[in-house]
């Protein structure tokens, strides 16, 4: 299985950081040449590499870690996303819900990321707290998840659990997307809730 992280502003360096921790190896990519930030990803440690978005979006699962309105620059590096794991990261903060369509983000999202299996998750905590070792007081900071393929919901889960978290799964995008989601001037319910869970 191979992991990138498309951006690599406060958040997908958290990301990054989570990979380190563990030692897996995870693409970062942005729209500019790897060259421009290849220094700051090997400081975060040596299974963080800088890839042109070329090369990273060839990657399994990929971490869409960019301003929501950036999502469609990303979107135009395939003709299709079939076989991929997207794990939308994204806030349509500020975004008015009729500019959706009505509906939740992350759906809105997974029409541009055509044949892509699509995840929401990782996007309640502010990049400080998901930058964190997520061991905490002897439990595991969470990670919510939604979507609308159990199947996507578990691998992530998985890799979540690898990278030291609590995943709790909240269904499909529509019931538990909603939880998690900021969309116009609004934000779902678990939005920066930094939870513990205690085994």
């Amino acid at each position: 299985m191979s992991y990138a992280i498309i951006g690599f502003g406060t958040i997908g360096k958290a990301l990054a950081k989570a990979f380190a921790r563990k030692g897996i190896e995870v693409s970062v990519a942005t729209t500019r040449a790897p060259e421009s930030f290849a220094s700051e990803a090997a400081a975060i440690g040596p299974t963080i590499l800088a890839k042109a978005l070329a090369e990273a979006v060839k990657a399994d699962v990929i971490f869409l870690a960019v301003r929501f309105e950036s999502h469609p620059d990303v979107a135009k590096a395939l003709p299709t996303w079939q076989g991929k794991t997207i794990v939308d990261v994204t806030n349509a903060y500020g975004v008015p819900p009729e500019q959706l369509g009505g509906q939740p983000s992350s759906r809105f999202i997974a029409q541009a990321f055509s044949g892509a299996r699509l995840v929401k998750g990782f996007n309640h905590l502010g990049a400080a707290s998901l930058a964190q070792d997520p061991a905490v007081h002897g439990g595991r900071r969470v990670v919510f998840l939604a979507s609308d393929d159990d199947d996507a919901a578990a691998e992530i889960g998985t890799l979540a659990e690898n990278l030291g978290f609590a995943p709790i799964k909240l269904g499909g995008l529509s019931e538990g997307g909603l939880l998690v989601q900021a969309r116009g001037n609004s934000w779902g319910r678990l939005i920066f809730k930094d939870l513990v869970k205690f085994d």
